[in-house]
């Protein structure tokens, strides 16, 4: 352990070990995958909602995830330990070995990749493990390099409602890829809403997340009216091709006029303060506009 991981433990109470592994998982960012999985499950579903089938997508899922998420904070486990939001994580705080984060997350990834394969299926799982090579492989690493990271990173982030639809349809169609797209463009404006409040973190520990090296905000403000734009667009599509109601539709161009609001009143004021309002706005739209195409579903 060195000194930096042995101050911050300082400062820390004990806690079972359990926890601590709990935390490698991001139990909060996970559940956010689970629910959007679900999501493309119910969607892609036909009549009768398989409950074992959706029980078994839901614990491969949360396993594969999981596994993903922790292999992530051993991969960060240095700039985890230069940022003040992240420096209590289980590695940079000491309380787990980095060789114990790697294994676990190995053994979790893997498990629920083979799960997936024997209860659910096949292309279910490919979906899944590419989640996992991408964030890993290619979001991770591109993060101390290049911006263009938060393009790359929102593909992972958008592919659990397709691994869903997959798991219940056996094949990946329009639908599904319409809950991909609407799922990518929303993360624009939210990453770039949290780069700009924690701007300064980010760039202690060299990350290169969109918006970082915008100074004055303008730039990163565009970026959220121009994709918030673009996702009041292709969010109409669900009602256009015929799996969502008109219910579903007003609901989706009110939530996304929400969050252009915000994105207006950013780019006339650039800072933290408004900043922070384009990430609430992104917080309420998506399970807002989730929920409403699951229960407006044709």
């Amino acid at each position: 352990m060195n000194q930096q991981a042995a101050a911050v433990s300082l400062e820390l109470p004990e806690r079972p070990r359990a926890i601590h592994y709990l935390a490698l998982v991001k139990p909060r960012v996970l559940t956010m995958v689970l629910v959007a999985t679900l999501a493309g499950f119910y969607l892609g579903s036909a009549g009768h909602l398989d409950l074992r089938l959706a029980l078994a997508l839901v614990a491969g899922t949360a396993m594969a995830a999981g596994g993903t998420f922790s292999l992530n904070q051993f991969m960060e486990r240095d700039i985890d330990a230069r940022m003040n939001r992240t420096r209590t994580r289980p590695l940079p705080a000491g309380n787990l070995y980095p060789a114990e984060a790697l294994w676990f997350g190995v053994a979790l990834s893997a498990a629920g990749l083979i799960y997936l394969c024997m209860t659910v299926n096949i292309l279910c799982a490919a979906v899944t493990a590419a989640i996992a090579v991408i964030y890993l492989l290619a979001y991770t690493p591109l993060k101390r390099i290049s911006s263009l990271c938060t393009a790359v990173g929102a593909i992972p982030g958008a592919l659990p409602p397709v691994a869903g639809w997959a798991a219940v349809r056996g094949s990946i169609n329009a639908p599904a890829w319409t809950m991909f797209a609407i799922m990518y463009l929303w993360q624009l404006p939210h990453t770039i809403a949290i780069a700009q409040l924690y701007r300064e973190d980010y760039a202690a520990a060299g990350i290169r997340l969109l918006g970082i090296e915008d100074r004055d905000g303008r730039t990163a403000a565009g970026q959220v009216i121009l994709n918030t734009l673009a996702l009041m667009m292709v969010a109409s599509l669900p009602t256009l091709l015929g799996f969502a109601g008109m219910t579903y539709l007003v609901v989706a161009l009110a939530m996304g006029g929400l969050l252009l609001s915000s994105g207006f009143q950013f780019a006339a004021k650039p800072c933290a303060a408004r900043a922070r309002w384009v990430m609430i706005a992104s917080l309420i739209y998506l399970p807002a506009v989730l929920l409403v195409m699951v229960i407006d579903k044709i």
